[in-house]
């Protein structure tokens, strides 16, 4: 008998990692790493307790690092199989995973130079070497088409509208006579959401394995387009320039969307952009090689106009004198970079030269978690510790809501009513406890399932 067993995103929403048995298969969908909580973290240095030999495959459903990252520990552990995912997943681990191994390098360096570390030396978990080594076994494998990952089971990637080439899987698992259909959703995107496609409409399924992030919030009715149009037009009306910490992978590529849709309706005055984050630089560039992807909207613009994510005012800041230029100009110009929570990266020095200036304005996109630079603004912060000074908080900080790639509660119930399946069973993961009982509450009020919520190593059967 099949068997389904959790191995992270288990009552948290990160490290995820899921496990399915049948007969010789051994597939794990998604590869996750920890992130967040420092007690979620040192899980990153627990033995995993499968052998990454005894694996025949490991599917991801996108590459972001929560279901990524990990994979890099699997392989030095001895994983040697192939790795499915959508061509833009492949295309983009192929940025993110080295990165990760950079980053924690750079950490680990720092902990040892400064001393604060408990370990001596302190180690990267792994390093941009290691990720390299992972990125051969990447196999890349269309939407919408069903291929064999081993005996016995069979995978279709389907559109989950959450980041360039994120995918719910199907899985369909023959053992004898019967079909077992298990759907995993990843992250599913939200409804109307620039660029991409909204979710597929899966019209079956026996068990699903559906996220929960967002199961107790809604995100609003913020229009995006408006309310981003309004703060750039007051921060460039005063001359002043607009910095807008930013993720670099599909937060950076809609918000150049929206200000081209502003741009070409001259709905707001002509101003030069400057991306100045080298991981979303390339993965702009990925975005222009996946336009058959995209939504019916964009589509129809690209028969006018290629350039929706570089025009003219679009000016991607490649090298680091490129960046520190921009710290000699003055406004009116927007500056997009990473990290999107200010914890990190090029934005820093940014706002090292910007906050102290009553006429600029920095402009908070999505979540900002506690701990973070970014709640500290939001929280109406008067200064900032940035490399070790304190700066001073003059210039204006806006937020804007809505900007979340998660679906809501009502949009994963939208989403759900469109799908017609009834599962025998459902298991909510990537959640913390309280959203996850919020929306096992409504689910079984509306549908009546059996839903779950398992615990990290909790395996059940797929009868």
């Amino acid at each position: 008998m099949a068997t389904l067993k959790f191995l992270g995103a288990d009552r948290t929403v990160t490290g995820s990692k899921h496990l399915i048995r049948s007969g010789d298969s051994r597939i794990l969908i998604d590869c996750g790493l920890y992130q967040g909580l420092k007690a979620l973290r040192l899980m990153n240095w627990e033995p995993f307790p499968v052998s990454g030999r005894d694996l025949t495959s490991i599917i991801f459903t996108h590459a972001h690092i929560d279901h990524t990252g990990y994979l890099p520990c699997m392989v030095k552990a001895g994983f040697s199989s192939p790795i499915y995912a959508t061509p833009p997943t492949c295309d983009l681990a192929k940025i993110m995973l080295p990165d990760s191994g950079r980053l924690q390098e750079e950490e680990a360096r720092y902990a040892n130079k400064k001393g604060v570390t408990k370990h001596k030396p302190a180690l990267a978990l792994y390093t941009e070497e290691d990720a390299e080594k992972s990125l051969p076994l990447l196999s890349p494998v269309p939407y919408d088409k069903p291929f064999n990952v081993s005996n016995g089971v069979d995978i279709v990637f389907r559109q989950a509208g959450h980041i360039l080439g994120s995918a719910l899987v199907q899985m369909n698992i023959r053992e004898g006579e019967a079909v077992k259909k298990v759907l995993f959703t990843g992250d599913l995107g939200r409804l109307g959401t620039p660029i991409l496609p909204d979710p597929a409409i899966v019209e079956d399924a026996d068990y699903i394995v559906l996220e929960s992030t967002y199961g107790n919030r809604l995100h609003g009715n913020t229009d995006r387009k408006a309310a981003l149009c309004a703060v750039v037009r007051e921060s460039l009306k005063k001359g002043g320039v607009l910095v807008i910490p930013a993720f670099a992978v599909e937060r950076t590529q809609e918000l150049l969307y929206i200000l081209y849709l502003l741009n070409a309706n001259n709905d707001i005055p002509r101003a030069p952009v400057y991306i100045d984050s080298p991981m979303a630089v390339k993965v702009t560039s990925l975005f222009s090689k996946y336009k058959d992807i995209y939504d019916e909207e964009a589509k129809e613009l690209l028969k006018s106009d290629e350039h929706i994510l570089d025009s003219i005012n679009m000016h991607f800041c490649r090298t680091v004198d490129e960046s520190k230029e921009l710290n000699n100009r003055k406004g009116p110009m927007i500056i997009i970079s990473a990290s999107g929570m200010a914890t990190g990266g090029r934005v820093l020095h940014h706002l090292m030269k910007r906050l102290p200036e009553k006429n600029d304005t920095v402009l908070l996109v999505g979540y900002q978690a506690a701990g973070t630079r970014g709640r500290s603004l939001q929280d109406g912060a008067k200064k900032l510790r940035i490399f070790g000074e304190n700066v001073p908080v003059n210039a204006r900080v806006a937020t804007l809501d809505g900007f979340s790639s998660h679906a809501d509660y009502s949009e994963i119930i939208a989403w759900v009513e469109k799908c017609r399946f009834a599962p025998k069973k459902v298991f909510l993961v990537h959640g913390e406890p309280d959203a996850q009982k919020s929306l096992q509450e409504k689910l079984e009020a509306k549908f009546g399932w059996d839903i779950h919520a398992p615990a990290y190593g909790e395996e059940v059967d797929l009868p």
